[in-house]
Formats: structure tokens, C-alpha cells, sequence
């Protein structure tokens, strides 16, 4: 796959973007930089002026940014092929990401404080805080809770084991541990499927969609680890479970929290948690409407494309979510680091910038008036090439004078074949270079050393980026 756009000589590239990727930080600082706003306002006198900057998370996603996007527009820089390797070993970077969460938990406990406190005379206010404060207090913590989904996804697709752990840690605040094992695991081989629960469907409204994604994402996160230990020979309740110790650091979190200001918290904490991971839900609910990748004979999907993902390269976004705008190379290359991530050649674009596009997701008849004809227009007004909700299917086919047949497979998308029967012993996976040996196994996959790649499930897939399955695996001779 090629990128958008042309690249730069190598002599000359640079990422203009270097050293603002620290504008990530912003959603996890907003509350400590609005702090002398309040207290300047009340000094004016202007008291219920200075309620407004504890809703300073919502102002900031759907108002600024929008703006923002809208001003600077498209990002449109790619980096050249030469210079990735470097740019993927940089490690400031990752102290970007790294960075995100003591910020992060600073302002938990901040925002934890504030709510509760019942003596906020230092901030200029007679007593505790009105509900009003405390309900946009409450969103705005949400509101970096759900940014810290994003940035726990960029480090649960690492290798490293230490940023696997930093993502559980992210998820703790909004109890979404289980999207670190159902997000890799589980959408990444679902994708764009009628069996994914985060793949949206035309005709489906943010509304249907949120509590079957947030239902089925917690069954399919449980079931994945749940098999991935039997297949160890540990029960399902034990303390290497990944979605049970995710959502062990959750309890101890907000246990801790109670315990320290009390359980007139508890609101905020709902709140907050929440609302955080139904922003994860309404990005989810965008990146992938109405996209559907067509059946093999075989029964098997075809493999995951550029065009399976709805994509934005506005830069202001792509600053505050990590690239994650640039989802159709991240579906191709989930281990790939935010910094390399590319617009590419096919991928179906959204409008403006997913920040802009969130707040639409509430309103399923402006939702719909803006993509149906743009899910259309992908497939070239074919309906039937469609991932369409089943409850309004018959009625969508018929509205578009569809007849419900099979969709021939799209030239370009041959069957793979069957799995590599050559005697070897290390098999490679052709999308992330994870190689499985025999000699040593994938014991966290329940396959221990000297385990035949025979004996290896068909169906299981590559552990570290879950795009391909076996059957795409080469043998190294």
C-alpha cells in the first residue's frame, strides 16, 4: 500500500509535527490551567461566569477543536519510507505518550478533591461547589478519560511489555480494561464484519450501537482471555487473567478514591467513567460505518483493506488523538507507532476531523444525512456490498430497489490458500514479522515449546498484531 501523498526526499523530511505532539497533553492539564481562570472570575465577581471553566473537557472537544479543525484544515505530511525506521525508534515520542498519564491521574484527584471539598474559599467561592460546577467537573474528567482510552490503545498495540502494563493503567480510570485484550484481539480480526460489536452499520444509530458495542466488547474481551487460559491450563479466574487484573486496578482505584473523600464521590466517579468511554464508543461508532468486507467462498472474510476504515487527516485532531485519524494504515499495521502512521491510497474520508464529527454522533438524523450517501457513493451505489443493520435490512434494500443476494468477492481480493503444509519449523506472520517457533512455542498463547504448527488451532491468529490468521502465516525455510 502506498501513501497519499508524495513523499518528500529524505534529505529534506522533518516532521513538522515534532514538538507538537505535547498539544495531547492538553485535555489532561485543562483543569489545572482553568484553576486561575475560576479564581480570576470570582474575583470579579462574576460567580456563575466562573462555574463555566469546570466544563472546560466538553467546550474543549466540541467547540475548539471543531474550530480549530476547521481552521487549520488537512495535515497532509507523510513520511518518506527511509526515514521510518528511525522515526519509529525515536524515543521522544514515546515520553509524549508516557507523559499523558501522571497528568492524567493528577487531575483525577483534583477533580476528586474539588467535588467533594466543602471549603473552596481559596478558589473565591462561599462553601462547596453548585451542581452545576460539579456536573461539568465531572465531564471534563470523562472527558480526559476518554482521550486516555486513546492513548492506552496506542500502547496496548506494543510489544514492550512495560507499555502493555501503562495501558491497563490508562484504562483504569474508566473500568474499560477489557478493550486492552477485546480491541487487539477482537476487533482488529472482526473488523468491519457483521460479528464485530465496535464495527457501526448503516442504519444503525449511535444510540443502538452504544450499549451493543459496550456489551459485546466486555463478552468478547472475557471470552478471548477466558479461552487464551484454558488453552494454558489455568482457570479462568486467576490472577493472569488480563481483563481480570485491568479491571482489578479499576476497583483499587476507585476504592482508594472513596476512601480518601468519601462516597458523596461516587457521582463523579460514574460520571466520569462513563462518559469517558462512550466517547471511545462514538469514535468507534465513525471510523467504521456501514464498511463491510465481503465473505470468501471459503467462509472467510477477505482481508482487512484500506477502504474498511473511514479516515481524516485534519492536523489538529491527529495532534490531540495520536494519528488515530489515520485508521485505515493502523488497521494494516497495528503495531506501527503514532508517528509513522500515513493517509493512504483507497481509504474512504470523512468531511472534517473526528472531534468535529463526535457530537454529530448524538444525532442520528444529521448522522445519517451526512454518511448514508457517502457509505453509498464508497460502493459505488451498490447497497447490497453494505454492512446494514438487520432490523431495518429488508426496509434499506427496499428503499434502494435492492434484491438481498451474495456479494461476489471485489477483483484484487484472492481467496488465501490453505495453511502452509512445507515442513519448517518458525513460520513467519507476513504483516508484523511475528515468527512462531516450534522450539519455543507461544506459551502465553497456550502452545508450549515443541508444540507443531499442526497443532496449532486454524482459527487462531497472529498474537501481536491480529491481522492475519494462520492460514496467512509463511513458512521460513
Amino acid at each position: 500500500m502506498t501513501s497519499l501523498e508524495t513523499q518528500e526526499p529524505t534529505t529534506q523530511w522533518r516532521d513538522k509535527k515534532r514538538h507538537l505532539w505535547l498539544m495531547g497533553l492538553i485535555p489532561a492539564v485543562a483543569l489545572f490551567v482553568m484553576l486561575p481562570v475560576i479564581y480570576g472570575l470570582n474575583q470579579l465577581g462574576w460567580h456563575a461566569a466562573a462555574q463555566v471553566p469546570f466544563w472546560i473537557g466538553p467546550i474543549l472537544l466540541f467547540v475548539l477543536l471543531p474550530l480549530l479543525d476547521l481552521r487549520f484544515g488537512p495535515d497532509g505530511q507523510n513520511p518518506p519510507d527511509e526515514v521510518m525506521e528511525a522515526l519509529e525508534a525515536d524515543k521522544h515520542y514515546r515520553r509524549c505518550i508516557y507523559l499523558y498519564l501522571p497528568f492524567q491521574y493528577a487531575s483525577v484527584i483534583l477533580g476528586a478533591y474539588l467535588f467533594t471539598a466543602s471549603d473552596l474559599s481559596w478558589l473565591g467561592f462561599d462553601g462547596a461547589l453548585g451542581w452545576p460546577a460539579k456536573i461539568g467537573l465531572a465531564f471534563s474528567v470523562g472527558t480526559l478519560g476518554g482521550v486516555a482510552i486513546n492513548t492506552a490503545h496506542e500502547l496496548g498495540h506494543k510489544r514492550e511489555e512495560v507499555e502493555r502494563w501503562l495501558s491497563k493503567i490508562a484504562l483504569a480510570q474508566t473500568g474499560y480494561g477489557h478493550f486492552y485484550i477485546e480491541h487487539n484481539r477482537g476487533h482488529h480480526v472482526r473488523v468491519a464484519t457483521p460479528e464485530d460489536p465496535a464495527s457501526s452499520r448503516f442504519g444503525e444509530s449511535f444510540w443502538t450501537f452504544l450499549p451493543r458495542s459496550v456489551w459485546g466488547g466486555l463478552k468478547s474481551g472475557w471470552e478471548l482471555e477466558a479461552g487464551r487460559l484454558r488453552r494454558t491450563g489455568k482457570p479462568v479466574w486467576h490472577p493472569s487473567n488480563d481483563v481480570l487484573n485491568a479491571w482489578v486496578m479499576s476497583l483499587v482505584l476507585w476504592g482508594a478514591l472513596v476512601a480518601v473523600f468519601g462516597w458523596q464521590l461516587w457521582p463523579y466517579l460514574l460520571i466520569s467513567a462513563v462518559f469517558g468511554f462512550s466517547l471511545l464508543e462514538a469514535v468507534n461508532y465513525l471510523e467504521h460505518y456501514g464498511l463491510l468486507r465481503q465473505k470468501l467462498p471459503s467462509g472467510r472474510y477477505e482481508r482487512c483493506t484500506p477502504q474498511h476504515s473511514w479516515n481524516s487527516d485534519h492536523i489538529v485532531t491527529n495532534l490531540f488523538l495520536y494519528h488515530l485519524q489515520r485508521h485505515s494504515d493502523h488497521h494494516a499495521n497495528p503495531t506501527r507507532r503514532y508517528q509513522t502512521l500515513r493517509s493512504m491510497d483507497g481509504s474512504p474520508n470523512l468531511p472534517t476531523g473526528y472531534a468535529s464529527l463526535i457530537g454529530l454522533t448524538y444525532f442520528p438524523p444529521l448522522w445519517r444525512r451526512m454518511m448514508d450517501h457517502r457509505v453509498l457513493e464508497h460502493y459505488d451505489g451498490d447497497i447490497t456490498r453494505v454492512n446494514i443493520q438487520p432490523s431495518k435490512r429488508a426496509k434499506i434494500l427496499a428503499r434502494y430497489g435492492a434484491a438481498d443476494a451474495a456479494v461476489a468477492v471485489p477483483d484484487g481480493q484472492p481467496e488465501p490458500g490453505p495453511v502452509a503444509t512445507v515442513v519448517a519449523t518458525r513460520y513467519r506472520c507476513p504483516n508484523c514479522e511475528y515468527v512462531y517457533d516450534v522450539a519455543v512455542g507461544a506459551p502465553r498463547e497456550g502452545f508450549p515449546a515443541g508444540t507443531a504448527w499442526a497443532d496449532v488451532p486454524d482459527a487462531w491468529c497472529c498474537p501481536d498484531c491480529g491481522v492475519r490468521d494462520k492460514v496467512d502465516f509463511t513458512p521460513i525455510a
